[in-house]
């Protein structure tokens, strides 16, 4: 598994993760969660499985 993620779009999917997923708890939603806890996991390996089929690179140390 090639890291496929730089810094700024693992950082922006934190961000993303945190606030999904309390507005999961706040609404109920646990949809909301799942999608959350699916961010913050693709932030924490610094792997997206979405970006495989486009060739999608944001690492730029990967080359």
């Amino acid at each position: 598994m090639e890291k496929n993620m730089g810094s700024t779009d693992r950082t922006i999917r934190l961000v993303a993760g945190i606030a999904v997923l309390a507005w999961g708890f706040y609404a109920s939603s646990w949809i909301l969660g799942i999608v959350g806890v699916v961010l913050l996991a693709t932030s924490a390996m610094a792997w997206c499985p979405a970006y495989l089929p486009f060739g999608i690179k944001t690492n730029k140390s990967s080359s």
